[in-house]
């Protein structure tokens, strides 16, 4: 039960974190062009329909254009707040 007690702090500390956000966007676009970097291409060895290959493209152009634009937003926020937090002279501050 104790292990239990620590495990939810961590996750509460984690998710108020101020960092957590930008750091989440930026983590999942960076796991979205690795898996794609290994295995992206393997559709097209298949075969499909070709409304669901059109379908599966469609959806992965729109990932590709948006994904380095959400990442670069994360990338400047994060930058941003940690220039901010040291500025002040803060130690990693947490909002509540």
């Amino acid at each position: 039960m104790k292990t239990l007690s620590i495990l939810q702090s961590a996750v509460k500390s984690t998710v108020t974190n101020e960092y957590f956000p930008s750091a989440a966007v930026l983590a999942g676009v960076v796991l979205f062009w690795g898996i794609g970097l290994f295995g992206g291409l393997s559709l097209l060895s298949n075969h499909q329909t070709l409304l669901t290959t059109l379908s599966w493209l469609l959806f992965v152009y729109a990932a590709a254009v948006l994904t380095p634009l959400a990442g670069l937003v994360a990338a400047v926020d994060l930058s941003r707040r940690w220039l901010r937090n040291r500025a002040s002279g803060a130690p990693s501050a947490e909002t509540a």
